[in-house]
């Protein structure tokens, strides 16, 4: 059974950083493709970033924007997400998840397993 746990959020002021972790058990983040999505209030859930099965590299959401840095540390079966420069638009619970994947080209990804999320509130 894939456990993710998120960790690392809480409240920053806009054009601060903040960065989430994400320890995994129960399968690696090397073979199950693992990325973040997010969930801000009244809004529905939406894609953030997430690394290709492998090291077949990285995808990020238009409004990234180059801000946010996903990264993987293998030993540690941990995914992190790096957030600059945050906007209070960036307010929202931020999920991990594992098996990212999508129907079809051009699909908005989707995952089979998630973590319960960690809140990131940007204060204006």
């Amino acid at each position: 059974q894939v456990q993710l746990v998120e960790s690392g959020g809480g409240l920053v002021q806009a054009g601060g950083s903040l960065r989430l972790s994400c320890a995994a058990s129960g399968h690696d983040l090397v073979t199950t493709p693992p990325g973040w999505f997010r969930q801000s209030p009244g809004k529905e859930r939406e894609f953030v970033a997430a690394i290709g099965a492998g090291d077949s590299g990285t995808i990020y959401a238009d409004f990234v924007k180059g801000r946010f840095t996903i990264s993987r540390d293998k030993t540690k079966n941990t995914l992190y997400l790096q957030m600059n420069s945050l906007a209070p638009e960036g307010t929202a619970l931020y999920f991990c998840a594992a098996g990212v994947y999508t129907d079809y080209e051009g699909a908005p990804p989707d995952a089979y397993y998630w973590g319960k999320g960690t809140l990131v509130t940007v204060s204006s």
